[in-house]
């Protein structure tokens, strides 16, 4: 096998681990702290950058495969991303990638006011600042703006 195809294949395999990791820690601090019902899987796959993940893959595939000091930067971005197992940076970091802050979402009948804690394939878990509490909107249901 050339150089080049070991250097992609170990970048794909290590981002993939850094991804993998974030992704639970957010699922663990974020997900699971506000009660949404959803699965890791689906939490993963539908919130991949193709552009982010392109060019980790590029840059930890180059530090494997021409580098010598590829151990020392890829234990420091696993250091790094370990630390959304710290619950307030999981919380922080699931915040900043899935919450949206006073949005208005509209059906037939009401409009809500509030923050989208989580917007998924079918329902949107929402906190409305005038029931104060946290509800579950059905996407169709929503009208497009």
């Amino acid at each position: 096998m050339s150089k080049l195809v070991q250097a992609l294949l170990s970048g794909i395999l290590f981002t993939f681990l850094l991804d993998a990791f974030l992704f639970v820690g957010i699922k663990i601090h974020y997900i699971d702290l506000h009660n949404i019902d959803l699965y890791y899987n689906v939490l993963f796959a539908d919130h991949q950058n193709i552009y982010i993940f392109a060019f980790f893959t590029l840059f930890i595939g180059f530090l494997i495969g021409y580098t010598k000091f590829a151990v020392a930067i890829v234990g420091v971005l696993f250091m790094l991303v370990s630390t959304v197992f710290i619950p307030s940076v999981g919380e922080s970091v699931g915040k900043m990638i899935l919450m949206q802050k006073n949005i208005i979402l509209k059906d037939k009948k009401y409009t809500y006011i509030g923050d989208s804690y989580y917007n998924g394939r079918k329902n949107v878990t929402f906190y409305d600042y005038q029931l104060k509490k946290v509800i579950i909107l059905d996407k169709k249901r929503l009208l497009k703006d």
